[in-house]
């Protein structure tokens, strides 16, 4: 209803609108006209706020959390209602609406919890380092297995001993470490 318009026509089509929500919203877009006009003045730019236009516009879900009432319903029972918050964003431009600024094609889009780090992008950065180490642990294995049963049919080996086993551990241990 108002994305893409001029400030002061945005707040002429809530102000005699008949939604119920244009009352709120017409408060948001007169706040953030101010804080346009603050940002700008801290960042030594002159504003003019009648030009300036809603590049966007949208409400999203808020929480609901501690606004949890009870509703009395049939037979001493009650209904749990929950109130809705929403959050509600206005974006501001002093461009002219037709323009937009360009991004950078080449570099990929990465998601704000990517960018932040931590758990959120781990799991996709583990996973594509542990992929080629895992295949080249199975091309050298290939061979080692290979000789291994070429032994067992030829003449076979006796089970070996747990001193014998822990000796192949540390001998292999050792080879990985040297390759590194």
């Amino acid at each position: 209803m108002i994305r893409g318009k001029n400030v002061n026509a945005a707040l002429a089509i809530l102000r005699y609108s008949n939604k119920r929500a244009a009352l709120g919203i017409e408060k948001c877009v007169k706040s953030a006209i101010a804080n346009a006009n603050e940002t700008a003045e801290k960042a030594n730019i002159s504003v003019d706020p009648d030009d300036l236009w809603l590049k966007a516009a949208y409400v999203d879900d808020g929480p609901t959390k501690n606004r949890r009432r009870m509703r009395p319903a049939p037979q001493g029972r009650a209904y749990q209602q929950r109130r809705h918050f929403c959050h509600v964003t206005i974006l501001l431009s002093s461009d002219q609406p037709g323009t937009e600024t360009k991004v950078d094609a080449s570099a990929p889009g990465v998601s704000r919890k990517a960018k932040r780090g931590g758990a959120a992008a781990a799991p996709r950065a583990r996973r594509a380092t542990s992929k080629p180490e895992t295949a080249k642990t199975e091309k050298s294995e290939a061979p080692e297995k290979k000789a291994k049963t070429a032994s067992k049919k030829s003449g076979g080996e006796k089970k070996s001993s747990k001193a014998g086993s822990k000796l192949s551990a540390a001998l292999r241990r050792k080879k990985k470490t040297e390759k590194e």
